[in-house]
């Protein structure tokens, strides 16, 4: 796993790479959280990009063979892996995602951290804990409906389905679509770079409200909800067949 950073004007590029899939741990969101820390405190910096380097954006946590929230349960302590996913929403600059492929997951989260996403013709979104047996995460149960509203959240969430990069941009979870979309979420903030930084931010600021006080509190009420869940048979359940690539047969046990 690697992260890397560099700047193109006022803009930091963050990029993260776990081939093939770029499964989202916690080494990585930390990772990420500390680009974006060291962005904020550059004042060169006026806007950051997050993208990823392969065919897909982020395919979520590897739940079969490293589930991030299982760690700190047993002690009922904050989960880690969603202490620093909520802190991603802490970060000052504005943030823009190029999704170039699926954003599953975990990955939809980490793509929802973004002010703006821009998508790729291949880009796919997917909430789909549901057909895991699983419960959302990563703020997704709060934050996805900011985004694209009640009724959208709920059919994302309810159906595991995928959304495709022309219905993403429709229903508004991609702001742009672009064949490059590294370079189309490069363009977008240096758009915003150009603005008056110090104007920028506090306008963010406001637009954004209490973010990371929702996320935190979210984060806490979905892990309490993946604890017991991730116990069931559907869960095990779920996991195989995602991995077996086949529909999941449910008991409701």
């Amino acid at each position: 796993m690697t992260v890397t950073t560099r700047q193109d004007g006022h803009v930091a590029i963050v990029e993260f790479t776990r081939p093939p899939y770029n499964f989202a741990d916690l080494d990585l969101i930390e990772s990420i959280g500390a680009a974006f820390d060291a962005a904020d405190a550059d004042r060169d910096v006026r806007a950051i990009v997050l993208q990823s380097a392969g065919k897909v954006f982020c395919a979520g946590a590897d739940l079969a063979n490293a589930n991030p929230v299982a760690d700190g349960q047993k002690t009922g302590e904050r989960n880690p892996f969603y202490v620093a996913a909520a802190k991603l929403f802490a970060v000052n600059k504005p943030v823009v995602a190029a999704v170039q492929g699926a954003a599953v997951g975990a990955g939809l989260g980490l793509a929802l951290v973004a002010d703006f996403r821009v998508a790729g013709p291949q880009a796919k979104f997917a909430a789909n804990f549901v057909s895991l047996g699983f419960h959302p995460g990563f703020g997704i149960s709060a934050v996805l409906e900011r985004v694209v509203g009640r009724q959208r959240s709920l059919l994302m969430n309810l159906t595991g389905r995928r959304i495709k990069a022309d219905e993403a941009a429709n229903w508004g979870l991609a702001d742009a679509l672009a064949d490059d979309p590294h370079a189309g979420a490069l363009a977008l903030a240096q758009e915003i770079a150009a603005g008056a930084p110090l104007a920028v931010q506090a306008t963010r600021k406001t637009l954004r409200g209490a973010l990371f006080d929702l996320v935190q509190k979210q984060t806490d009420h979905e892990l309490a909800e993946q604890s017991w869940l991730q116990k069931t048979a559907d869960f095990a359940e779920g996991v195989r067949s995602v991995n077996e690539r086949r529909p999941g047969n449910f008991t409701g046990e």
